[in-house]
Order: C-alpha cells, then sequence, then structure tokens
C-alpha cells in the first residue's frame, strides 16, 4: 500500500513536471533507496514521453565539487535485450556499469505459484516443499565503474568475481575486481558522449567507441563496441563465467536470490576436490528494518555426506536491511569431494523489538561440468 501511494505521488509530481515542459537535472544520492525509486519512475515516463530529455548527475565528487551531467537517461527495455557497450545505472545499488555481454538463465522462482498437477509425495529429507519449474530470464556480465565502489562496498563485494588460481599458483582463488552480474531489471539504460565514460583497467581492453555508431543518429544502439578481446576472454572463460541457474524465495518481505557458479576441479592429497562459488542478494521489500544475525547451511554431498554450517552473519557483517538500504549482495564458497550436490538453510534476522525469525534460503544445485578443460584463462588474452 505504501509502496501504491508512493508510485501515485511520484506519478503526480511527473504529470506537473511534464505540464511546465521544463528540463529538469537529477542529482543521485547512492545511500538513498528513494532516489534510486525516482529515477526508475523518471525512466518509465521517459518510455512514454521522449520529447523531454532528463538529465542525469552524480554526488560522488570531492566536496566542494560541483555537480557534473554524468548522461542521459534513455527509454527502459520492456522486451528485447540490451546490447554489449550499454550504459546504465544499477537499480539496486546505485553504481554506473556497462554490459559486456548477456546471459540467459533458468529462474527458479518459489514466489510463483505453479499449476497444480497431480499432487506427488516429498521425498524424504528433501530441502523444499513444492517443484518450481525454471523460466528464461536475462541477466549481463557488467564493468563497475571503479569510482562508484567506495560508495557501494558495505552493500555489494565488488571483487565477487572469482576463479580457482592454475595448478602451478600458490594461491587457491583470484577475483577480477568491478565485475558483476546484473538482472535485466536492474538496468537503468543512459548515454553519454563521453568516449571513456567509465573507469575500469578493462574498459579500453574490451571496449571501442565506434563513431560509426554514434547514440545521436540511432539512440537506440550503443555506441561502443565489443573488441577481440573481450570475445576471447569470453570464450576462454566461458565454462566459469557462464551463469545458468537464479534461485529466489521471499520470507515475510525479505527476498532471498542465489546464483551458483561451478569454479573446477583440482586434485589434493589424492582425491578431487569440485569447488563452487554462489552469489547471494537479500532485498528488504518491507517498512521495517531487520538485521542479519545468522546464517544455517545445509550442505548435502553426492559422496552421501550432510554438513551443517552455522555462524554469526555473513563474510564478517551482520548487514542491516532498511527502507533507505534495502539490500546486501555477497559471495562466498564451497567445496565437496563429489561433482554434485546442493545447498540450502536459513538466515536469522532480528528485528527492532529483539525478536528473531527465519528467512528461508532457496534449495539450490551444485553441478560440475562434465568436460573440465584448461583452467581459466585470467587476465591472458
Amino acid at each position: 500500500m505504501a509502496a501504491c501511494v508512493l508510485r501515485r505521488g511520484l506519478l503526480s509530481a511527473l504529470n506537473k513536471y511534464n505540464k511546465n515542459n521544463s528540463l529538469r537535472a537529477l542529482s543521485f544520492e547512492y545511500s538513498d533507496r528513494h532516489d534510486i525509486h525516482r529515477l526508475r519512475s523518471l525512466c518509465a515516463v521517459c518510455s512514454l514521453k521522449t520529447q523531454h530529455s532528463r538529465f542525469l548527475s552524480s554526488r560522488n565528487r570531492p566536496e566542494g565539487k560541483v555537480l557534473e551531467t554524468v548522461g542521459v537517461f534513455e527509454s527502459l527495455k520492456q522486451h528485447g535485450k540490451y546490447e554489449t557497450g550499454q550504459l546504465f545505472l544499477h537499480s539496486v545499488f546505485g553504481y554506473r556499469g556497462i554490459v559486456l555481454f548477456p546471459w540467459h538463465a533458468r529462474l527458479y522462482d518459489r514466489d510463483v505459484t505453479p499449476p497444480a498437477p497431480e499432487s506427488k509425495p516429498d521425498s524424504p529429507g528433501s530441502p523444499g516443499s513444492k517443484e518450481v519449474k525454471g523460466k528464461t530470464h536475462t541477466y549481463y556480465q557488467v564493468l563497475i565503474d571503479t569510482r562508484d565502489c567506495p560508495h557501494i562496498s558495505q552493500r555489494s563485494q565488488t571483487e565477487a568475481v572469482t576463479f580457482l588460481a592454475n595448478h602451478d599458483d600458490s594461491r587457491a582463488l583470484y577475483a577480477i575486481p568491478g565485475l558483476d552480474y546484473v538482472s535485466h531489471e536492474d538496468i537503468l539504460p543512459y548515454n553519454s558522449s563521453d568516449q571513456i565514460p567509465i573507469q575500469h583497467e578493462l574498459f579500453e581492453r574490451f571496449l571501442q567507441y565506434s563513431p560509426s555508431k554514434d547514440s545521436s543518429s540511432c539512440p537506440e544502439t550503443p555506441p561502443f563496441t565489443a573488441r577481440d578481446t573481450l570475445r576471447a576472454w569470453q570464450e576462454k572463460n566461458h565454462p566459469w563465467l557462464e551463469l545458468s541457474d537464479v534461485h529466489r524465495e521471499t520470507t515475510e518481505n525479505i527476498r532471498v536470490t542465489v546464483i551458483p557458479f561451478y569454479m573446477g576441479m583440482r586434485e589434493a592429497q589424492n582425491s578431487h576436490v569440485y569447488w563452487w562459488r554462489y552469489c547471494i542478494r537479500l532485498e528488504n521489500l518491507g517498512e521495517e528494518v531487520v538485521q542479519l544475525r545468522e546464517r544455517h547451511w545445509r550442505i548435502f554431498s553426492l559422496s552421501g555426506t550432510l554438513e551443517t554450517v552455522r555462524g554469526r552473519g555473513v563474510v564478517g557483517r551482520e548487514p542491516v536491511l532498511s527502507k533507505e538500504q534495502p539490500a546486501f549482495q555477497y559471495s562466498s564458497h564451497v567445496s565437496l569431494q563429489a561433482p554434485s550436490g546442493h545447498m540450502w538453510g536459513t538466515f536469522r534476522m532480528e528485528r527492532p523489538d529483539g525478536s528473531h525469525y527465519d528467512v528461508r534460503i532457496p534449495p539450490f544445485s551444485l553441478e560440475s561440468n562434465k568436460d573440465d578443460k584448461a583452467p581459466p584463462a585470467g587476465y591472458s588474452w
């Protein structure tokens, strides 16, 4: 109800805005959820009333600096996908980014009630009580502007995409900073006249400015195209980058989204160890402030073992999910001595009055690639 009232207020303000036939500069604050929703609402209006330009500015600046124009909003894509080179704002975390390439994932949303087929009894010890059918959903591999990383580091890891190191490397894992996976609905597209609008060490290695595809003559086509190095990097690292399954479930207005990734197999003490990373996003869809206090995992391996893991918080933090900062995203890792398994569990949340409740983590499979090829190529082309 509150969201509907807020939406009506925004639309009313926008109607007044349109009647005034004036341009309006938008200033963007990374710590305020309301500004994100306001930007999304303005973008939705842009898709209907494109005769008005809406400029986007950023407050990510040293003290004393004036606001600078970042770009101009484009229409949201209700159908189809965004292309390589599309500039965007992340609608949840607020950072600037650019699309590298899309992934087509299977989204298993346990909040969607499937048609009622013939009921089947649950198998003993099964982590879920209902069958969930996946639907195709578009995600994107993106680069994060390094200027924005300090502003989101408390709510989203900026080194979340990790790889297993080569056999001759003494480090177990290495990360590519500023690489992320973004859902289609997370993207607020914009364009910019800047030939290097994103600051990231891989931007100019992966993308090039193409004057022949200037957005002024074809506003729906990004003026940035993929270099051969991006195509080669994607092809070499495809098995470890590919996003295939996404799992989602909501408990008492806390939505948990899980994306697992297979990382590869290594030999250790005459046995095979299979590695996965998983990315988790928690989102508070309600009005009440809550804090994550504990995690409880159940990890089942095809070898027949069932492990229980309990601990305080996640990745050393106990994030607060509020109306102003409703989301937290992190990545972690798990290894099994079997090529497959699955995980499920709960997060213990605390209310302001000290009471607790458990939020379900949707069960998800840990599947290995049948054909383990060479180790990830990393920064080699």
